[in-house]
């Protein structure tokens, strides 16, 4: 499938020069990737091989503004980008997609002090955590005292920073506070089904002060550094990434069934020989390649907006928000075809069985649950009041 991703857009937001050398360097990795994934998998975390190999690509300052030696994508690169990871292996692109979120926006939105500490001189700080269920900061001088503790936090294994929600208890405002690793407890706590590479253990934090210059609003959409991609806020950045994955995940599983019924096309009594399966195959690859179309479609307008210098409409976070649990649902629709059609190759050990318990395993992130789209149906039915607007997966009134 082609895009025309390399379109430059001007004013606001940048195109970056360094995105059609990345999509080369991420090729050239992808082999080790998939030779790696199944040890990351019995590791619960990336093998350090793929560590290195990623470091080395580039991938970790998709999301680093200019400013800091970053890339900056758009939201469109960076889609592809996380879409091209993910279908190497959905954990390291799971991974990416986090590291993308956490540091990208710690890098964005803290105060000048810290970013220059964690980001000046080319330096890329990973920052894994958690930004939904908070934890409590007390507000002292100087800063916050942080204790809590939170689940998922993807990455842990392999950054050196953590982010955390948590509500000030003197206000009731909702921040991120980032910290050295090392100052929290880490749970080894990750038996699941899938996405077992990402190590996405819980951690525990109790009254660690973090200074000012470390924490900002999680709504915030008014960066400190970088240009008009941050203005999208926190959500929508996770949103980006999490539409690349879901995408690259779904087309890795139809490949594979594709493979497989490459295989047994022609022995006695094979099903993917059957109109059946043909009809099948077709309707997954409707399904999948409208998604992305949409998805695209949607981002490419929220752009335009950004270069305008305009801010996102509610209807454009809404259609963001739907296009997310689009590709999501349509990517483990298409996990479920290629499971029913591969028989029983998909029982045993190997790479289709491990895309399907990866993507209906990211499927279960809040950003697609059906909160987000109960609320997006509310609003486009017209049934919401004219002035909500959204905070994070919930469309609320003007305050």
């Amino acid at each position: 499938m082609t895009d025309q991703l390399t379109t430059a857009v001007s004013g606001g937001l940048h195109v970056s020069e360094e995105f059609g050398p990345l999509l080369a360097r991420l090729d050239a990795i992808g082999p080790l990737i998939r030779r790696e994934a199944e040890s990351a998998e019995a590791a619960g975390r990336l093998t350090p091989p793929v560590v290195q190999a990623l470091h080395d690509s580039g991938v970790f300052r998709i999301c680093i503004p200019r400013s800091l030696g970053g890339y900056e994508l758009t939201p469109r690169q960076a889609i592809r980008t996380v879409e091209k990871v993910s279908y190497d292996d959905a954990s390291t692109g799971w991974i990416v997609h986090a590291v993308y979120v956490c540091s990208g926006t710690t890098a964005a939105y803290v105060g000048e002090e810290a970013a220059q500490n964690l980001y000046g001189d080319g330096r890329v700080t990973l920052v894994a955590g958690q930004g939904t269920r908070p934890g409590t900061a007390v507000r002292v001088d100087g800063g916050y005292r942080l204790t809590g503790s939170w689940s998922f936090a993807s990455g842990m294994h392999h950054a050196s920073h953590l982010h955390s929600l948590a509500v000030v208890e003197q206000t009731g405002r909702p921040l991120i506070l980032i910290q050295p690793k090392e100052q929290a407890t880490l749970l080894g706590s990750w038996d699941v089904m899938g996405l077992r590479a990402t190590g996405s253990i819980d951690y525990r934090v109790e009254d660690v002060f973090v200074p000012d210059a470390y924490a900002y609003d999680v709504t915030t959409t008014e960066p400190v550094n970088g240009g008009a991609l941050y203005r999208v806020g926190v959500w929508n950045i996770a949103s980006i990434a999490l539409t690349g994955w879901a995408l690259g995940v779904g087309r890795r599983a139809l490949d594979e069934l594709r493979a497989v019924a490459q295989r047994k096309s022609g022995a006695p009594g094979a099903t993917v020989d059957t109109a059946e399966f043909h009809a099948d195959y077709a309707r997954a690859e409707i399904a999948l390649r409208s998604a992305r179309a949409w998805a695209l479609e949607v981002w490419a307008g929220i752009e335009a907006t950004l270069d305008a210098g305009g801010p996102l409409s509610t209807e454009q976070e809404t259609l963001a928000r739907l296009a997310l649990n689009n590709v999501t649902r349509s990517g483990q629709s298409v996990c479920a075809t290629a499971y029913k059609w591969a028989g029983t190759a998909a029982l045993r050990d190997g790479d289709l069985q491990r895309v399907f318990r990866d993507m209906h395993a990211g499927g279960q992130h809040v950003t697609s649950g059906p909160v987000v789209l109960h609320h997006s149906g509310r609003h486009l039915a017209g049934l919401a009041p004219d002035d909500a607007h959204w905070v994070f997966g919930e469309l609320s009134g003007p305050n």
